[in-house]
């Protein structure tokens, strides 16, 4: 049996709540519970209020989601290279 697909969407980070878990607002106005995927908490990377911040959504919970990436002011979007990386 295949996995669902999830939904991807993009929100604000309104409010840092206790045990990793942060208080959304997607683009559309809603407002959910997300928490930082585990590649996030490996590599130390900080998510705090105010950040913009990419969203994976399960079709049978809106309620909750997981932060998979937070978008830095200045930053071209995830799709281009920057250069010849080696």
């Amino acid at each position: 049996m295949a996995k669902e697909e999830l939904i991807e969407m993009m929100g604000v980070v309104n409010e840092v709540l206790p045990d990793t878990r942060f208080r959304v607002t997607l683009d559309n106005g809603h407002q959910l519970i997300a928490y930082s995927a585990g590649k996030m908490r490996k590599n130390h990377i900080r998510i705090l209020a105010g950040d913009r911040v990419s969203l994976e959504l399960s079709p049978y919970d809106l309620s909750k989601g997981r932060i998979n990436f937070r978008h830095i002011e200045g930053r071209p979007p995830m799709g281009s290279t920057g250069g010849n990386r080696r």
